[in-house]
């Protein structure tokens, strides 16, 4: 066992310290489905004609927290990680037919090797979404060795806490919950969009009017557009909301919309421009860094490529003086690299007030009055019990 002495020494290095602990292997890994919210959440397939707008609205299992995997990595000495992915049953099929062939015989706390490795050798079909999800639960459950063996938690390896707790930002449509549960910052899902029809901007501009009022003048107020509007809508409807405050419009379009990103963040007024959620690795946020996409930048560590890419985007946005604001970074697996890096100064909600499951409460960090605070169990801080395994996931038993 290495001592916390020699292990605190190096601390803010990658688990890559432990590369002369050769008796470390990994023996199995396996991925299985992990729906932590319901796909209906995300619209229907059920659609009235061809152009019904509810075709570019319904995201189906493979998206957010209903496509969300469990990765179980074991090694021959007894040591069990978990880790969070996304990307559904696709996900789990690319890890048990591909990447787990770089994994098994392999020493886990190489963590950032075994990174470029996977990362490589599915370049050529992935570089982003499902593989890079799937790549994802893989590196949390690595990390997640890394904390066990250590005796420490995931963010002691990162360098150690640079704050006992973090503002927490609600997510959600009823605002009066979250204003009870403590919070200070709210974000609202936008339903309303150029697609339609009608007059969308009052039902905006009511809505978020009413918004401000219920949650009152000193609170923090966002929007998430979830990619449903255009440059021009969104620059006009900025300059309307001025007198609501948005602190920041997260997605108003489509993720692969650089040119619109910076036009947007160029133009924009009363507010900022937040993304992120959909960008993958350290590569595609370098490019919304280098093309000034984004005032805010939101990387989902169980998507964007694990704790590895999450704290790679937090140390080259510091250098930009853009703000990291991980995606659910309240989770147990997020609050790892939020409360251990001084970029990331807010977390959104995971679970805390929502209609989850107990899955989703087993892997939301500590709460309390608005605040998130760190796990404070070895790796992860999440164990999952074999009675909870065997009713969600009898195959991980």
């Amino acid at each position: 066992m290495i001592s916390r002495r020699r292990f605190l020494g190096a601390a803010g290095a990658a688990p890559s310290v432990f590369a002369a602990d050769r008796k470390l292997e990994i023996t199995s890994v396996k991925a299985v489905p992990f729906r932590l919210l319901g796909t209906g959440r995300f619209g229907t397939s059920k659609f009235e004609s061809d152009h019904d707008p509810a075709r570019s609205r319904w995201f189906g299992p493979f998206s957010q927290l209903a496509g969300a995997i469990l990765v179980q990595i074991r090694t021959k000495q007894g040591i069990t990680g978990y880790g969070m992915g996304g990307g559904g049953g696709a996900a789990v099929y690319v890890i048990e037919n591909h990447m787990k062939d770089l994994l098994l015989g392999a020493n886990p706390l190489n963590v950032e090797l075994l990174w470029e490795q996977i990362f490589a050798s599915s370049s050529f079909y992935g570089r982003k979404g499902i593989a890079i999800q799937a790549l994802s639960g893989i590196d949390l459950a690595l990390w997640d060795i890394a904390g066990k063996r250590a005796g420490v938690p995931c963010w002691q390896l990162l360098g150690g806490q640079v704050r006992d707790k973090v503002r927490a930002y609600f997510t959600g449509g009823n605002l009066e919950a979250g204003l009870k549960l403590g919070f200070t910052a709210f974000k609202l899902p936008m339903p309303h969009g150029p697609a339609d029809g009608g007059d969308p901007r009052k039902k905006i501009v009511d809505m978020l009017t009413a918004a401000r009022k219920t949650i009152g003048s000193e609170n923090l107020l966002m929007i998430d557009v979830l990619c449903r509007w255009d440059v021009p809508f969104t620059l006009e409807m900025a300059e309307r909301l001025q007198d609501v405050r948005l602190h920041f419009i997260e997605e108003p379009i489509l993720p692969d919309d650089l040119s619109g990103y910076e036009k947007l963040c160029r133009e924009v007024k009363g507010t900022r421009i937040a993304s992120g959620e959909h960008e993958y690795t350290h590569y595609g946020f370098d490019i919304l860094l280098r093309h000034q996409a984004a005032h805010f930048l939101q990387p989902d560590l169980t998507w964007s490529g694990g704790l590895t890419t999450g704290r790679r985007v937090a140390t080259m946005a510091a250098a930009k003086s853009v703000p990291v604001l991980p995606h659910r970074g309240g989770s147990a697996f997020g609050m790892q690299l939020v409360i251990s890096h001084p970029n990331c100064p807010m977390a959104e909600s995971f679970g805390t007030g929502e209609p989850g499951n107990e899955l989703m409460a087993l892997c939301t960090a500590p709460f309390a009055n608005g605040y998130y605070s760190a796990p404070q169990g070895p790796g992860m801080g999440v164990e999952f019990p074999d009675a909870l395994l065997k009713k969600h996931a009898p195959s991980l038993v």
